[in-house]
């Protein structure tokens, strides 16, 4: 049995970055940049007006109250450029300031003195106006050549308006890993909806696994159920590698009980098992190995929140390799209130991020952390991770606090009174 640190090493030496592919921006969201981007351009591309007015060539003076104009044109969003001479130009928010134009005043500020078939042929302030104000500078925003986005961030919603903002068609992301759930036991039932027989289970762990897949990144290319026989199991895995599975990742037969097969059944294929069981709660028997083909094989624990935190704390942290990402940002945040921990294994706790009516943060573990409840994940929405001796962890202990999926953020509880 190794350490987690250990193990985490183990698996960051495993994982090489995968190359880049060019995508359309409108088929990239939530896929990882592989380059910087600069911007071809400014934004905005060109001075405009802030809001409905008139336009004027302030050249730093200010006008006082009063002051009359007459209005030379008009000029709505969408119009060419046009010289804007001395006089005001009525303008449209959006539009492209005439040359020579600095400054607008806003439609509910001018008093309208004459006009003809319906436009405003002359007009007086109402009150003070000063230079520049109510334009928006072009490159206010964005300058050309300036770098936008750097390589490893995520195209999320915010990314890609920008992207289109600024004329990005195609961008250069980390290719997605390629991966497949094995769920292994005859026991197991696939449909949820199937009437259970005696000793059956429904396979809880396949979907759930799927999900957090490819919420963190990955694109799940196979996925099954297998009994307990060595023969079917090859046949799964083979089915798993034809599809190009580069992570494969099991639930089940990983323990040391008469029907816990898969280290054997990888040896027989070859396999290099780098580590099997790791200084943990739960998911102890936790095993990974490398194919001979250089996929990468996690065989998690089967119990449902023993493979939940095989997925976030193993499977996760090679994702992010393989997508070329930093290491994950960590939260600390006190303990709400005292948690015993096991001696000698790093705890992996369901916990709840609780904000007090005075704004503070705090994590409260939730009770029912055995790794078969499911119910306590429902409630969670970060995990804790305490490490020690074993004993007793206080209320106020800073611990280690970590969204439930790399990509997720850690979401906002109230504290129950």
């Amino acid at each position: 049995m190794i350490a987690y640190s250990e193990a985490l090493q183990h698996l960051l030496d495993a994982a090489t970055p995968l190359p880049a592919e060019r995508l359309p921006l409108h088929e990239a969201g939530g896929r990882t940049l592989a380059s910087d981007i600069h911007s071809g351009q400014s934004l905005p591309p060109f001075d405009n007006s802030a809001m409905d007015g008139f336009a004027l060539r302030a050249n730093g003076a200010t006008f006082e109250a009063g002051t009359e104009f007459a209005v030379q044109g008009w000029q709505a969003a969408g119009d060419a450029g046009a010289d804007g001479g001395e006089g005001a130009w009525e303008i449209m928010t959006g539009a492209r300031m005439p040359a020579g134009l600095d400054t607008v005043v806003p439609v509910e500020n001018v008093e309208i003195l004459a006009s003809e078939d319906g436009r405003p042929t002359r007009i007086a302030l109402k009150a003070l106006v000063k230079p520049g104000q109510n334009v928006r500078l072009r490159g206010e925003d964005v300058s050309d050549g300036e770098r936008v986005l750097q390589a490893g961030q995520v195209l999320d919603i915010n990314a890609r308006t920008l992207l289109h903002a600024i004329g990005v068609g195609e961008v250069a992301v980390m290719a997605r890993p390629k991966a497949a759930v094995i769920a292994t036991g005859k026991e197991l039932v696939t449909e949820a909806a199937q009437t259970l027989a005696s000793g059956q289970i429904r396979d809880s762990n396949r979907p759930y696994l799927v999900g957090r897949l490819q919420a963190a990144g990955a694109e799940v290319v196979w996925q099954g159920t297998v009994g307990d026989e060595v023969a079917a199991f090859n046949a799964v895995l083979d089915e798993a590698l034809d599809a190009g599975a580069q992570l494969l990742i099991s639930t089940g037969a990983v323990s040391a009980g008469r029907y816990d097969f898969i280290p054997d059944a990888l040896r027989g294929r070859g396999a290099r098992i780098v580590f099997h069981k790791v200084a943990i709660r739960p998911g102890k028997p936790l095993l990974f190995a490398v194919l001979p083909n250089g996929a990468l094989y996690f065989g998690l624990p089967g119990n449902p929140v023993s493979a939940a935190v095989g997925q976030r704390f193993f499977v996760e942290p090679v994702l992010r390799r393989l997508l070329g990402l930093a290491p994950e940002p960590v939260l600390t945040l006190p303990l709400q209130a005292d948690v015993r921990t096991p001696p000698g294994l790093r705890f992996h706790a369901r916990a709840r991020v609780e904000v007090d009516a005075q704004g503070r943060l705090s994590a409260r573990v939730l009770a029912g952390q055995e790794s078969f409840r499911l119910m306590s994940m429902l409630q969670a929405n970060a995990w804790v991770v305490l490490e020690g001796e074993g004993g007793l962890a206080p209320a106020g202990t800073p611990v280690r606090v970590q969204g439930w999926g790399h990509q997720d953020p850690v979401q906002l509880a109230s504290q129950e009174p």
